[in-house]
């Protein structure tokens, strides 16, 4: 168990020897298959199934970060099945302040559109840093998202059906970026990414699922969700 507990910071050791050590271990297992420098961004999603069903599939394909362009978010338990817990995940008043805070930290930023350009996802560059960006489900992403994309991405199809729900073009999308992402190495988390991770993780094990979530503080301009 000591072994475990040093990979934690000592603020969290007396509540993680109370936790059974299989589950503890599989935690810090999860953390190094994690992808931290691959932002997923929902532009617009209006209806809160969607939004949710995007954070289960970006939770699910190891993505650890994902960012919602809206002034108030509350997801659809039955479509996230608590995915969200689980992500750093911000609010943005805007798409151009979302995509400043992440491009001013090096992404590049994708969308998820139709265009004479586009590539299907087994192309998106993921050697580097990125953000995908889906738009709503009507219109698309926005024109200011638009402006601003260095590459868009979007899945061919063969049917009569010529598109998908917007979650369900965004599981397509974040399953390949994942698998390509591997592929060449992830990079691991940031020290404060794996402290917020393992700080949800103790406390949820305990019952306490909110009391811990913001002990470390987001990058500025960003605000966590409870």
């Amino acid at each position: 168990m000591q072994d475990l507990l040093d990979q934690l910071p000592p603020e969290l050791h007396p509540a993680a020897q109370e936790l059974e050590p299989r589950r503890l271990r599989k935690a810090l297992e999860l953390l190094g298959k994690r992808i931290g420098d691959v932002a997923v961004v929902m532009e617009a999603v209006r209806r809160r199934h969607n939004s949710s069903a995007i954070l289960r599939s970006a939770e699910a394909f190891g993505f650890h970060q994902a960012h919602v362009v809206s002034n108030s978010f509350r997801p659809s338990p039955g479509a996230s099945r608590g995915a969200e817990r689980w992500l750093d995940l911000s609010l943005h008043a805007t798409s151009d302040a979302c995509l400043d805070t992440l491009e001013g930290q090096g992404y590049e930023t994708w969308v998820a559109d139709f265009n004479e350009g586009a590539v299907p996802p087994w192309e998106v560059p993921t050697d580097r840093k990125i953000s995908l960006v889906f738009g709503s489900e009507v219109v698309g992403v926005s024109a200011a998202a638009r402006a601003r994309a260095s590459g868009t991405v979007f899945i061919p199809t063969v049917g009569v059906t010529q598109s998908l729900n917007v979650s369900a073009a965004a599981s397509v999308i974040l399953a390949q970026v994942s698998q390509s992402r591997r592929s060449v190495g992830i990079t691991p988390l940031t020290e404060a990414q794996r402290i917020r991770f393992l700080t949800r993780f103790v406390n949820r094990e305990h019952g306490r699922i909110k009391s811990g979530y913001r002990l470390y503080e987001l990058p500025p301009g960003e605000t966590a969700l409870e």
